[in-house]
């Protein structure tokens, strides 16, 4: 972007308060818009689109596509078919998810998951930590057994509270297909990222064995509870960064995470943790940085939902923001955890067969994007070097091709070199 239109865009997001999302007076809107439509490439960027005019007729990719490419400095549009049109995004709806949690919660918080005692009662009280281990789970049960000792007490009955979240739904577009594989039913205490049906008692049991086998008897079953408001803390666990879990949760496509980061945010920003309330919230920081909602229909934080629908334009713009220089405080994370060209234990490593073809392979270390995928709806959005030696934002949205997922990938990957221009 140029030195005057980042004084435009400037986003002056201070330290989150609960319920409250501060910005500053934007143009980035207006800006983008005269900027995109007064583009006039160079010799790199009309390659880059004469290449992609020829390959998005790949058969591969089917009828349906949208994707679009811009310069992340000038923010011109290099290319684009159907950029606007609303697509089934699948798990490119991440992008958003993590920029209303980095701008509402801030990349600082933390999620606290904390013991209690009253009444002859330990209560593990879930605070929304989806990193949350067995190895945390230990080191608070010693904490707490040692004070129980301190006092004498030797049995305790064991209850959890995850009441920070309502019991869990379904989204729209979701079905009870999804459990527990794609994801676990969400709530506000989960340990080793378990996929079982109710995560909560599954850390109580957990955290009721690593209080027996330090000496203290567990009575009676592990239930649901709520903690009184005189129970006394005993022991505590802070999760790490915020910016961290978002560079993980993007790294892999947690969607866990996801919708635990789209519930904290609704709560942060005033809103009741659900579905409804969280995405109001990302509607409402995407619009206040400039983002246009056009044809944008969210459902969840990670999407799994088929009746979300984002265009490769916005998915786009919101890299772009991400990438800006003006907002790298808050939402370079964002960029950082894009998986990488052949990065393994990402969604773009080897084991996924990513980026393997005689077409995409020189692209490995050369692109960062987040990926894609639902049933009938493959994306890869992401970032590149080009061979003008200019950063090139991109977007790449595929839905109802009749053709082999891993072949659509490939065609995808292709795109992406194609963009890079090590694919000439």
């Amino acid at each position: 972007m140029s030195p005057a239109f980042r004084r435009a865009a400037v986003i002056a997001v201070t330290a989150p308060v609960a319920g409250t999302i501060l910005f500053g007076t934007s143009a980035f809107a207006a800006e983008k818009s005269v900027a995109s439509t007064a583009a006039t490439l160079d010799t790199a960027e009309q390659k880059i689109a004469d290449s992609l005019d020829t390959r998005v007729q790949d058969v591969r990719l089917g009828s349906t596509f949208s994707g679009v490419v811009i310069d992340a400095e000038t923010n011109k549009a290099v290319w684009g078919h159907d950029a606007t049109t609303a697509l089934m995004p699948a798990s490119n709806t991440k992008l958003a998810t993590s920029t209303a949690a980095l701008t509402v919660l801030g990349p600082d918080h933390r999620f606290t998951t904390k013991v209690v005692y009253g009444n002859g009662t330990l209560t593990l009280v879930g605070g929304g930590d989806r990193t949350l281990t067995t190895a945390d789970l230990t080191a608070m049960a010693t904490t707490a057994v040692a004070g129980l000792k301190n006092a004498g007490l030797t049995t305790v009955k064991v209850t959890v509270d995850d009441s920070l979240f309502p019991a869990p739904t379904l989204a729209t577009g979701w079905n009870d297909g999804y459990y527990p594989d794609s994801i676990a039913p969400v709530r506000a205490l989960v340990v080793d990222g378990r996929h079982v049906t109710d995560t909560s008692l599954d850390a109580g049991q957990i955290f009721a064995k690593l209080l027996a086998r330090q000496g203290v008897t567990v009575t009676g079953s592990v239930t649901h509870g709520t903690a009184g408001t005189g129970a006394v803390p005993v022991a505590q666990h802070r999760s790490g960064t915020l910016s961290s879990i978002v560079e993980h949760m993007l790294k892999v496509s947690d969607n866990d995470i996801a919708e635990t980061l789209l519930r904290s945010t609704a709560l942060a920003a005033g809103r009741p943790a659900t579905f409804e309330d969280g995405t109001a919230v990302v509607r409402q920081v995407l619009t206040r940085y400039g983002i246009s909602l056009a044809n944008l229909e969210i459902h969840d934080g990670s999407g799994l939902s088929r009746a979300n629908r984002i265009p490769a334009q916005t998915i786009a713009d919101i890299l772009d923001l991400a990438d800006d220089p003006a907002n790298s405080q808050t939402l370079k994370y964002i960029v950082d955890g894009l998986p990488i060209a052949g990065e393994a234990g990402s969604t773009l490593g080897p084991e996924w067969g990513r980026f393997d073809t005689a077409d995409s392979q020189c692209a490995v270390g050369k692109v960062s994007a987040k990926t894609g995928t639902l049933t009938g709806a493959i994306a890869l959005s992401g970032l590149t070097k080009a061979e003008d030696g200019r950063w090139k934002v991109f977007s790449f949205i595929e839905n109802n091709s009749t053709a082999d997922p891993a072949a659509t990938k490939d065609a995808l990957d292709g795109l992406a070199a194609t963009v890079n221009g090590c694919w000439a």
